[in-house]
Order: structure tokens, then C-alpha cells, then sequence
């Protein structure tokens, strides 16, 4: 694996594989890994980066370092919406020409996002986080934006439709290479994780390369939050189960290396999904030590650990963290580790007898 000295980051990954360092502005993550995959009919895109000009001339760059450009993209494979995986498709489809393909259930939170307005959006939030305990000074802002009906400030907020739908099994129609997308809900729920059933440039021991998004990476562990749909039953879904079983089957892979979104490429996967599913079971255990008196999901979001005290995290960020803490709570609740409380308003939480 060869790295050039540019400001581009571009990494050489053997076997017609490179990934291009794009920034995310103002976020610790720093950047996403975008990966450039040679195929017979013309390169083609893992994830895109994030909607922002700087991050656009970085990937720009990074295509001309590695001896092409957008033009001549042919298509373009998104492991999930999120804004810094997804957000610069639009612009390379327009350039280029590229189709786009994601899973059929992140293509509906797509949809929803596209169709649904500003305001519909924040009153959602406000009524979720009403529910949850959220204190009314931080709920007012949210009820405010949408009586006035203020735009989004948020990215995200006009993502690409895609061209195509990726059938979870199914070998991608790349021409000469071999690519399965494996369905692995969690971090979204039609998160895919792309598997190159290839030999490995540098003979690794194991089963070919696994392009993991933000499905496992080497030194962090993913949001797992809520994606509730209005047409779904609430409370229907478990998307940290989701992401546990999702874990156990790329663990059952044994790629010989895993090619991530963020931070580095890495080896053992099994090793790296043992760790993560030992520190959900670490967390969920003392989650249910602080249900030892009832707490409604805000007020567990207080007492979890965080990679900074609670009252430093951002105000947007809390409402991830409270999303975090429900989707633990709902993991708990269908183990028969924790129940609501009867009659609670806003709900509250107790760790089972």
C-alpha cells in the first residue's frame, strides 16, 4: 500500500482500489474514506463525501491523482444516506452522468426527506424529544423553527434519489470484478456493507476485502440511533439488535482486510467485531444499573458516558445522544432487561426484577 504526499490523501490500495481522504467541515471525524473501484466499464464510487465545496475539490483532486477525473465516472455505490457519505452525489451525477444504487430502505428515508417540509421535519423532533423528557428550553427552538416555518440548516436536506436499488446477495454488475453487497441495518436501516470476492492484492490470509462504511471501523464505534418511520408501529423496530446480528455476520466473513469509511484500512475483522459486540454488552449492562430507579431516555442520555461531559456536547448532538440512549433502551426492553413504567409521562424506564 503506497500513500502520495498530497494534500489529496490519495491511498493506493491494490488491486484497482483507491480511496480518496474527502473532509468533513467542523466534525472530529476530520473526513470520509471515498473509494475509487476500477471496473471494466469505467471507475465507479463508494460513497461520495460531504455536500460542502471544499470537501468537492478534494474529491476533484483526489479522481485527477489517481488518473482520472468525475466525468468519467460511470456509477456511484452508497453504503448509506448520511450526509457525509451521500451528500456529493448529486453534483457527481451531474457531471457525470453516474448512476446511483443504495439499499431500498435508506432510498426511502430519501424520499421522505425530499418530500416532507422543513417544518413537518421539526415538529417530529420536538414531539420525540417532548416524549422522551427533553427540558422545554430545549424543545422551544425546534416548535419556534416550525411555527415560522424556517428552512433546514441542516445538509442532507435535498440528498440524491437514486438510479438503482442494491439487492442485498446479489453480485453487483460491475464487469470484471466480483462485488456482493450484504445487508447490515443498524447505523441505518439499509446500511450495506460491499464484499470484493477477490483474491487480495498482497495475498492476506482470508476471504477478500470488505468495503465497511461505518458498519465497523478500526477504532470507533458507529451511532445507533432511531430511524422511525410514521408508517411503521412505534417502538416496532431494534436497530442496535439489528446492528448486533449485522456484526456477528461480517464476524462470520473474515474478510482479509476491511476497508472503512473513516479513519483506516484494517485486518482481523473478527477480532474488531468480538470488541464491539463485547462493548455494547458492557454498555447495555450498565445502562440497566442506572435503570436501578426509573429514568425517562433524556435523563439516561445524562448519565451515559460520552466522549465528553454532558454538558459540553452540542445542542444538535444531544438529540443524537437521546436517540442513542432510546435505542438502547429498546434493546433492553426486548431482552426482558428493562419495561416502561405504566402510566409514565414522559416515559420512563426501569430495569426489570
Amino acid at each position: 500500500m503506497t500513500e502520495t504526499a498530497e494534500a489529496t490523501q490519495v491511498t493506493d490500495h491494490g488491486g484497482g482500489v483507491r480511496s480518496i481522504r474527502v473532509p468533513i467541515p467542523d466534525n472530529p471525524l476530520g473526513h470520509t474514506l471515498i473509494y475509487l473501484l476500477d471496473t471494466d466499464a469505467g471507475p465507479v464510487l463508494v460513497d461520495t463525501g460531504w455536500d460542502d465545496p471544499t470537501s468537492w475539490d478534494a474529491l476533484t483532486a483526489g479522481l485527477t491523482a489517481c488518473g482520472t477525473t468525475v466525468t468519467e465516472l460511470t456509477g456511484v455505490l452508497i453504503t448509506h444516506h448520511h450526509p457525509d457519505h451521500h451528500g456529493l452525489s448529486a453534483k457527481v451525477r451531474e457531471a457525470s452522468g453516474a448512476w446511483i444504487a443504495m439499499h431500498e430502505a435508506d432510498a426511502a428515508i430519501v424520499r421522505r426527506t425530499r418530500e416532507n417540509p422543513p417544518s413537518r421535519w421539526y415538529a417530529y423532533m420536538a414531539a420525540k424529544l417532548t416524549a422522551s423528557g427533553a427540558p422545554d428550553d430545549h424543545v422551544a427552538p425546534l416548535l419556534a423553527a416550525a411555527e415560522a416555518g424556517r428552512p433546514r440548516r441542516l445538509p442532507g436536506l435535498d440528498p440524491a434519489l437514486p438510479d438503482r436499488t442494491v439487492t442485498p446477495g446479489d453480485l453487483l454488475d460491475l464487469p470484471g470484478r466480483r462485488l456482493r453487497a450484504i445487508w447490515t441495518p443498524g447505523h441505518t436501516p439499509g446500511h450495506i456493507c460491499l464484499h470484493l470476492e477477490e483474491e487480495h492484492p498482497a495475498n492476506l490470509p482470508g476471504n477478500g476485502r470488505l468495503f465497511s462504511g461505518d458498519h465497523v471501523l478500526p477504532g470507533i464505534t458507529p451511532h445507533i440511533g432511531l430511524y422511525e418511520d410514521p408508517a411503521v408501529e412505534e417502538g416496532s423496530t431494534d436497530p442496535l439488535g439489528d446492528y448486533l446480528d449485522s456484526l456477528e455476520r461480517v464476524g462470520r466473513l473474515a474478510p482479509a482486510e476491511v476497508l472503512p469509511a473513516h479513519q483506516h484500512a484494517f485486518t482481523d475483522a473478527p477480532a474488531r467485531v468480538r470488541k464491539l459486540l463485547e462493548h455494547h454488552e458492557s454498555r447495555l449492562t450498565d445502562l440497566r444499573a442506572l435503570l436501578a430507579t426509573p429514568l425517562t431516555p433524556w435523563q439516561l442520555a445524562e448519565r451515559m458516558e460520552w466522549n465528553r461531559p454532558w454538558a459540553d456536547i452540542p445542542y444538535g448532538s444531544r438529540n443524537i445522544a437521546v436517540s442513542e440512549a432510546e435505542a438502547h433502551l429498546r434493546r433492553l426492553v426486548k431482552l426482558g432487561r428493562a419495561e416502561v413504567v405504566t402510566g409514565s409521562d414522559p416515559v420512563t424506564y426501569v430495569a426489570s426484577p
